[in-house]
């Protein structure tokens, strides 16, 4: 495909943003344009995810609420049919003779915000604005699937020599694609593997070689179960799961940081009861811990659990608390930040090349690149630099989508690069 033909893709893929084990059309579309090409191998369906762990799997009535949107979009039903049960994502593998196992990762799911209906958005300006409402690709993942594409089409029209593996990846968002897509045995023979993430506050024409400083995350939900009571005659006739809940989230904000590293805590969300004169017997939070390393989000981890505890028999309640995505802590490897960088400098259209920065927050593209890295081989994750007018996860946000062909071009060559010193 042209670049030209790329943005349309990446502009279809805009329109219809889904959420983590619900991209139906987005896979449903990859896959259109990966058959038209001479694979060797093409996975979809359970066979591109390990069946444990996969957490975070909506219920069977939003599960079929998604299907229902992806068949109204005209997604093909041969290629849904595969994907039911949140089975979404693809693998696409080309054989070229002897040569290293070479990957690229891409995520493909979008997240829950409206999207920006301003004249100066230009999805809206332009007609390709969300028509999922509530739902839209404000962290740039329908360019990385495009961007996917374009690098399979760039190495299959090379003399490439080895095997390629292009891995579009549901629940990045979520940080739930990761893992089961790390464990499906996919990556157990890849030599090198590259992700990608355009924008992340870099400008047009740069490129980052190899992004380190994520911080390893844990996600929770923690539902706080008591008894009601009236709570003007009778209050302390109830057991207040309210009162729990609001502990908890006081000293989870005051667990002791650690001398080894930076750590983080939040709660993001909150809900339950349901007047104001029912001491409530139900409430649930959700929030995380993260740390600079692996060892420090455990470590916060195992404390966060404490105070939930802990909080819940204070008040004379019980606590279930429901592991939610997680993502490990790692760092790009200097053999492959190396090869990017010396091929971004030699690439029309980049201006500027970073060896490196840290990215302040997390990724389940970690999953994959430990996978790799535990195996002997080298894992890098790039950034490709775009002019965003809204932040990421904001309501304004896009891309610049002249970089989707210079993400191509670095990714490419970097890959072929790869192949060529390996040889």
């Amino acid at each position: 495909m042209t670049t030209p033909d790329l943005v349309e893709l990446r502009r279809d893929l805009h329109r219809h943003p889904e959420p983590a084990w619900c991209e139906f059309y987005t896979t449903a579309r990859i896959v259109e344009e990966l058959e038209r090409r001479p694979l060797d191998a093409l996975h979809v369906g359970p066979a591109v995810l390990a069946d444990e762990p996969r957490v975070g799997v909506p219920d069977d009535e939003e599960l079929r609420e998604w299907m229902a949107r992806a068949r109204d979009a005209e997604a093909r039903d041969d290629i849904l049919s595969r994907s039911e049960g949140g089975y979404t994502g693809a693998v696409a593998v080309v054989e070229r003779g002897d040569g290293p196992t070479v990957a690229l990762r891409v995520d493909i799911d979008a997240l829950p915000i409206e999207e920006s209906t301003a004249d100066t958005h230009v999805p809206a300006a332009a007609g390709f604005r969300s028509e999922n409402e509530g739902y839209m690709h404000a962290c740039g993942h329908d360019a990385h699937a495009a961007i996917g594409i374009g690098v399979l089409d760039a190495v299959l029209d090379s003399d490439f020599s080895g095997t390629l593996k292009v891995l579009f990846q549901p629940g990045e968002e979520k940080i739930v694609g990761g893992e089961p897509m790390a464990n499906s045995g996919h990556l157990d023979d890849v030599d090198a593997l590259f992700a990608v993430h355009v924008g992340l506050d870099h400008p047009s024409g740069q490129i980052v070689a190899g992004i380190d400083g994520f911080l390893a995350v844990s996600q929770f939900e923690a539902t706080f179960r008591g008894s009601p009571a009236h709570a003007g005659a009778r209050p302390e006739a109830g057991d207040n799961a309210m009162q729990a809940a609001a502990t908890a989230i006081a000293n989870l904000y005051g667990i002791s940081r650690h001398a080894d590293g930076a750590t983080r805590v939040n709660v993001g969300v909150i809900e339950g009861g349901t007047a104001t004169n029912i001491v409530p017997e139900r409430v649930a939070i959700e929030g995380e811990v993260r740390g600079e390393t692996t060892e420090l989000m455990e470590y916060m981890d195992e404390k966060a659990r404490r105070v939930l505890r802990s909080a819940a028999e204070m008040h004379g309640c019980e606590v279930a608390i429901e592991r939610a995505g997680t993502a490990p802590s790692t760092r790009s490897d200097d053999d492959l930040r190396a090869i990017v960088a010396d091929v971004a400098g030699d690439t029309p259209g980049v201006t500027s090349v970073l060896d490196t920065d840290h990215l302040g927050g997390s990724e389940d593209a970690t999953y994959l690149m430990r996978r790799v890295q535990e195996r002997g081989g080298s894992a890098a994750y790039v950034c490709v630099g775009t002019d965003h007018p809204g932040g990421h996860h904001t309501a304004t946000f896009d891309v610049d989508e002249e970089t989707i062909g210079t993400a191509v071009d670095v990714l490419s060559r970097s890959l072929l690069a790869y192949g060529e010193r390996r040889c």
